[in-house]
């Protein structure tokens, strides 16, 4: 990629565009729109050959680049099932399904996170009327899974293992008592 004073640039990891006022080696300097001026490394930022504007009208449903995006895309898969007209929640626990990288963060801070989240998802069951949650944990040294037998404790809820056919050790299946609507 070529740098010269005057092009117009995006930082790749921001949200922050502007045009190349200074090279210094490596150093590139760009000036945005308000007139500041930020230093990044050349292998930071990506010229914009055209306005965002100009590019959308190329980007038509039957351009095969698009199609090509389109396929890509992975098929969202719900965290509801149903059996028998019955609604159920999963909801798995595991910290790579929670966040992308746990760089920076502790065994404490990755557990606050997963409690946090079963805690929203316990809370959202009772406010929907939904009577059934799978929370799948994992086996490990079971710290997750004693966190949560406590955490269910402070509400109207029972909990057992899950079917060990479908979820093996790593799940607990809490079941929510509805009140009856008034």
């Amino acid at each position: 990629m070529y740098f010269n004073i005057g092009k117009k640039v995006a930082v790749l990891d921001d949200i922050l565009k502007g045009v190349i006022v200074s090279l210094n080696g490596q150093v590139v300097g760009i000036k945005d729109n308000d007139g500041m001026v930020y230093e990044y490394n050349q292998n930071e930022l990506v010229v914009i050959e055209e306005d965002q504007h100009q590019l959308s009208k190329y980007s038509d449903i039957n351009n095969p680049l698009f199609n090509d995006k389109l396929q890509d895309q992975k098929v969202k898969v719900s965290s509801f099932k149903k059996e028998n007209n019955e609604v159920i929640l999963e909801v798995d626990l595991h910290i790579n399904q929670l966040i992308k990288s746990t760089t920076g963060m502790d065994n404490f801070e990755m557990l606050s996170l997963q409690l946090e989240t079963a805690k929203r998802k316990i809370e959202y069951a009772i406010s929907k009327r939904i009577s059934k949650i799978i929370f799948i944990h994992g086996v490990g040294e079971g710290v997750l899974k004693s966190e949560l037998h406590y955490l269910f404790g402070r509400y109207p809820v029972r909990f057992y293992d899950a079917s060990y056919k479908k979820y093996g050790l790593g799940a607990t299946e809490v079941y929510v008592f509805q009140n009856p609507k008034s």
